[in-house]
Order: C-alpha cells, then sequence, then structure tokens
C-alpha cells in the first residue's frame, strides 16, 4: 500500500472514531471498555498474523520492548486521555493531543537524531494554529481552574505516553520486528495491563449488550486498532514520526465534517480559516522536499532589492 493511501486510511478512520467512543461512555468503565478494545483488536491481529503466516515469536529480551510498546501507547496513553476528558471538553482534548507532533519531532530528533527540515516545522505551525483558530470558540471561554489544569496535565502525559510508544514502534522497525506481529503483542501486553489498572480500581466487567456498545466496541476494535494502529505505525516505519503524526493534527478536521452531517455542525468563520490553516499544513509537511525554497529565493531577492 502506498504511504498516502496508508495516510488517509489513518485519518480518516481515527476522525471518526470519536462517534463510536460516545457509545462506549455510559454503562461500562472506560477502563473496562480499553481492555475490551485492545484484547479483541489483539486477537483479530494474531489470527491475521497466523493466516498470513508472519512470525509471532520473538526472544525475551525483544518481548520486554514489546512490553514497554503496549504498555505506553495502548496502555497508558488511552488512560490518560480518557480521564482527562473528565475535566476538560473535547476541543481542549484535540488542541493538547495535537501537540504529539512536536513532541515526536524532538523525540526523533533526541532519539534517531533524524533530521527534520523547515519544511515539516512550518507545515507543522500551520497545523496547529489552523486547530486553535478551529476550536476558538470553544476554548475561548475556557476558565483555567485546578479542573482544566489537571486535565490539561493529564493529556500532557499522555501525549508524552503516546511518542514514547510512537519511538519504540520505529526502534522495532529498525530491530526487524515486523510491524503486525509487534503491534499484536503491544496491543495484548497494553490490554492485560489496564485490565490489572481495572481491578485495582475496583472496577466491574461488566458489558452493555445493546447495539451501540457492540457495534462501537467491533469500530474501536476492528478499525480503529487493528487497520489505523496498523496504517500508522507502518508510516512511522517509513516516513518519520514526524511526518507521520500530522495525521493527530487533521483528525478533528474529519470530526468537524461528519458532525456537519450526524449532528448539525454549524461552520463559522474560524471552521473556514481553521480548516483551511490544518489543510495547508498537511500538503506543506507531506510534500516532496523544495516546496519553500521558492519563498526563500522572493526572501533573498528583496533583501537585496
Amino acid at each position: 500500500m502506498s504511504n498516502h493511501f496508508l495516510y488517509v486510511v489513518t485519518v480518516v478512520i481515527w476522525g471518526s472514531t470519536w462517534i463510536a467512543i460516545n457509545y462506549q461512555l455510559g454503562d461500562v468503565a472506560p477502563e473496562v471498555s480499553i481492555v475490551y478494545r485492545f484484547g479483541l483488536a489483539a486477537l483479530c491481529m494474531f489470527a491475521y498474523c497466523r493466516f498470513k503466516k508472519l512470525p509471532l515469536r520473538f526472544p525475551a529480551k525483544q518481548h520486554i520492548q514489546l512490553f514497554a510498546f503496549g504498555l505506553t501507547l495502548f496502555g497508558c496513553n488511552y488512560y490518560l486521555l480518557y480521564n482527562a476528558q473528565a475535566h476538560i471538553n473535547s476541543a481542549l482534548t484535540s488542541i493538547a493531543f495535537s501537540t504529539l507532533m512536536v513532541v515526536n519531532i524532538l523525540n526523533a530528533r533526541l532519539c534517531f537524531n533524524t533530521h527534520i527540515s523547515r519544511q515539516v516545522y512550518f507545515g507543522g505551525a500551520l497545523g496547529l494554529i489552523g486547530i486553535v483558530t478551529l476550536f476558538w470558540p470553544q476554548v475561548s471561554n475556557v476558565e483555567f481552574g485546578n479542573s482544566t489544569l489537571l486535565g490539561l496535565g493529564f493529556c500532557a502525559i499522555g501525549v508524552m505516553f503516546a511518542s514514547t510508544g510512537n519511538m519504540i514502534s520505529i526502534k522495532n522497525q529498525r530491530d526487524h520486528m515486523p510491524v503486525l506481529p509487534a503491534t499484536a503483542w503491544g496491543m495484548l501486553y497494553g490490554s492485560l495491563f489496564m485490565m490489572v489498572v481495572a481491578l485495582v480500581q475496583g472496577q466491574t466487567f461488566n458489558f452493555a449488550f445493546t447495539v451501540e456498545y457492540i457495534s462501537s466496541l467491533l469500530y474501536l476494535s476492528i478499525f480503529g486498532s487493528v487497520i489505523a494502529f496498523g496504517s500508522y505505525l507502518t508510516l512511522l516505519g517509513r516516513i518519520g514520526a514526524h511526518k507521520a503524526s500530522y495525521a493527530t493534527v487533521m483528525f478533528p478536521a474529519v470530526a468537524v465534517i461528519i458532525s456537519s452531517f450526524v449532528e448539525d455542525f454549524s461552520w463559522d468563520s474560524y471552521t473556514f480559516v481553521g480548516l483551511s490553516l490544518m489543510l495547508a499544513g498537511n500538503l506543506v509537511v507531506l510534500a516532496k522536499p523544495g516546496i519553500l525554497k521558492p519563498i526563500s529565493f522572493i526572501r533573498f531577492k528583496m533583501k537585496n532589492i
């Protein structure tokens, strides 16, 4: 599959998972739903790997690395983000989580000495300004009290865990671990970790036998986890975390478009400007190197006039 196809799949699926997550909230504790989601996703991925005869056995040393991978990306990351939404609105959560791109840029530079071009910095800045503009009406009147600061703190730590998981995934691929088998083990370890967290908290492992809960669980497990994570983590190895993680900036754009149809979301000037900046940043980040050279040339000419 081409990188463009994998990128579109990641953005479209993860941009739509917010609908399914809404149906997960209610009778079943979020921690327990995370266990169900990644447990089922792991089973599906193991079955697919077995069917395709992909290697599933790894040395004990690599299992330690896979445990850290699952703990950070499929356990702590989601646990903290779910808890963050109990204190702040989804707009602030989206803005906070979009900073994953910035953290990935720093970590990729620190961990792998990845060269980050001015093009990526410029496109990333456009995207972040765009997402803040998009949600400005929702966040401009937020009072930054203790609850809001706690929610943002959860987001910040969750993003750090997510970025760490991203870096471990890149190392997995550099250590020649196939993406899908490594992800299957990571999801299993993440699910088991969340099971321990839920048990320690005294959560009940109940289940909602409703069409909404079951259908949303299947969508999040198969599409939101198996397919989307398989696509995203493959992109990490191919184009680098600094480019692949721009997908997190585009998720709210997809969510807003879907909301326009299913929730009668009303567009205003902030929506148009914000989406335009996010799309422009996306094109800059993913374009071939050298797109900013004409701008640099014009600046040079202006200096010498």
